[in-house]
């Protein structure tokens, strides 16, 4: 454990942006950024960028900007690279994504123009429903893992980076069962030698990262970092790693609205929740095996916020069904419902309906670039393995095997502040509020 007030290393130099997956987000978040350079917009939906952290007593009235509490790299020190399985550019990949209109597009079409995708590891095993011509071939997957290794460090020296993250953005892979070539370092690299089914594309990644020194945060529901192999591989390479799966639309408002309802006693019977999106997202997840894993994130949330076992009475007989629908005309712009049945006192019943029209790529490309910042601030810092306290981004958050996953987003953020606060030295806060009565 690091100590409280931990010297962190300052900001020189550039920082390199790698993403895997120069898709919807990954443009989204590369047009947004040169956007908010170019002063054509503001950094809406990014903590980092727009939010503040109480220091002190709430009478002190000292309440910073957190990039001004802490030293984070500024958004002009970014620069964005990465992989992918087709040849656009990132302005093509930002037309074919269709998330930001052509007007926005073409501000910063230089700009995307210049970066241009490296070949990426895929394998159609992994993700079923997606293929593509621009990528890497080997003899084994230790080669197509060196080959990463060497487009990072040929990266960072060509665009004269002084430290790098990676940050996956590409698509959900299929859901995978637990398989010992996971548990050692020694049982892994043995399988990347042996082109082991049970070691996807993404973990590749994730080993080329850690193994390079290089952070690396995993976007996607899949498995990838939060294995005992790669999370011991941060460890003892002193990476900070973090996951998994941005926490961006219906999950986003399950780990507001439970809490709350948590937080009153009240029970709930049902929670049915169902989507349609037409993205490249979408069709992924129309394969049964690639829904399964986000399934599998987006249904945990719920029952840890409620925890059955200690409120039975309120939430043991919870009935939660998931539903996710491709629907090419909506494009990005995903339509989730949900129909809650809840109920109160004397048991008598309720329910509450919510249509959410978002925009998974737009809420999710200010959590890429958090998240990307506040890794980087942790590696600085001297955090290494599983960063729990970036729990509040992710819907299924990396944690110690001991512990349980922590779904409350007000306590996410808790944790969250209060990381930063201990990284500075300050006064931890507790919400007490005696002292402002004695």
């Amino acid at each position: 454990m690091i100590e409280k007030g931990a010297e962190i290393k300052e900001t020189e130099g550039r920082l390199g942006v790698l993403i895997p997956g120069i898709g919807a987000v990954g443009t989204t978040l590369m047009a947004g950024v040169e956007m908010i350079r170019k002063g054509y917009s503001k950094p809406y939906g990014s903590l980092t960028q727009m939010g503040t952290i109480r220091l002190g007593k709430r009478t002190e009235n000292n309440t910073p900007m957190i990039k001004e509490f802490l030293p984070l790299a500024g958004l002009d020190d970014i620069v964005f690279g990465g992989w992918d399985i087709y040849e656009d550019n990132a302005y093509e990949a930002a037309l074919t994504a269709g998330v930001l209109n052509k007007e926005d597009i073409n501000k910063v079409r230089p700009f995307l123009e210049s970066i241009e995708p490296m070949k990426a590891v895929f394998d159609k095993k992994y993700v079923k429903n997606l293929d593509g011509p621009n990528k890497k071939t080997g003899a084994n997957k230790i080669g197509l893992a060196e080959q990463l290794m060497e487009d990072m460090a040929e990266f960072k020296n060509k665009k004269s980076l002084d430290r790098m993250v990676v940050v996956w953005c590409g698509s959900t892979e299929i859901y995978m069962e637990y398989h010992p070539v996971w548990d050692t370092i020694e049982s892994f690299e043995q399988g990347l030698k042996t082109n082991h089914e049970a070691i996807s594309s993404s973990m590749i990644y994730a080993y080329a990262a850690i193994k390079s020194g290089i952070p690396y945060v995993n976007g996607a529901p899949h498995m990838c970092n939060d294995i005992p192999a790669l999370i011991e591989l941060a460890n003892i390479n002193d990476v900070a790693i973090a996951g998994k799966d941005f926490k961006t639309g219906q999950t986003l408002m399950k780990t507001v609205i439970a809490p709350g309802l948590k937080s009153r006693m009240l029970g709930v019977k049902g929670w049915f929740s169902t989507n349609i999106l037409g993205n490249r997202d979408g069709l992924v997840l129309d394969e049964p095996l690639s829904f399964r894993s986000k399934e599998v994130t987006k249904a945990s949330a719920l029952e840890w916020i409620f925890q059955p076992d200690k409120y039975p009475e309120l939430y043991g007989d919870l009935y939660h069904k998931i539903r996710i629908n491709y629907y090419p005309p909506i494009g990005d712009n995903k339509e989730a419902w949900d129909n809650i049945d809840i109920f109160g006192w004397l048991g008598y019943p309720m329910q509450i309906k919510i249509d959410f029209q978002c925009r998974d790529s737009i809420l999710a490309a200010p959590v890429a670039l958090d998240l990307a910042l506040l890794i980087d601030l942790a590696q600085r810092a001297g955090m290494k393995g599983i960063q729990e306290w970036l729990s509040f981004y992710f819907k299924s958050p990396m944690h110690a095997p001991e512990l349980y996953p922590e779904h409350d987003i007000f306590i996410q953020l808790m944790k969250l502040k209060n990381t930063l606060r201990y990284l500075k030295g300050e006064e931890l806060i507790t919400h007490l509020g005696l002292e402002y009565y004695d």
